[in-house]
């Protein structure tokens, strides 16, 4: 895959990575081992206490992203942020790649790689250009 711009779409269960250009787009899928639903909250745990988040999950996610130079994070609820925490921690080299972060619920694949199109393209004119 030799795309410069890739979006991941993401959840505690599955993430999409998409690596595209102005005409195409390929698609990696990624699931949690086991498809365990992550708790996010106290009640209806046995213990009482939050499930930790699944690090070697995120960390397959990085190594699916990194082809691409720019990285959108996306998702509908706070994996993304967890996603990007797990960069900045194990993964700090590649901060640098990540550049935006957004909220979006449950696109189709064209519908994400159109949202992450109109994205970069404002983000690039919003750069210095040299």
């Amino acid at each position: 895959m030799q795309h410069y711009h890739a979006v991941v779409w993401l959840d505690h269960r599955e993430a999409r990575v998409l690596f595209f250009d102005k005409e195409t787009f390929e698609e990696v899928d990624l699931k949690e081992k086991g498809h365990k639903m992550h708790l996010h909250h106290k009640k209806g745990s046995v213990t009482g206490k939050r499930t930790p988040e699944d690090q070697h999950f995120f960390q397959e996610i990085v190594d699916a992203l990194k082809p691409a130079q720019e990285w959108l994070v996306v998702g509908p609820g706070s994996a993304k942020l967890e996603l990007v925490k797990h960069i900045h921690k194990h993964a700090s080299q590649l901060s640098d790649h990540v550049v935006g972060v957004e909220t979006v619920d449950h696109p189709t694949d064209r519908q994400l790689v159109a949202h992450a199109r109109a994205y970069f393209k404002a983000a690039d004119e919003m750069r210095p250009q040299t």
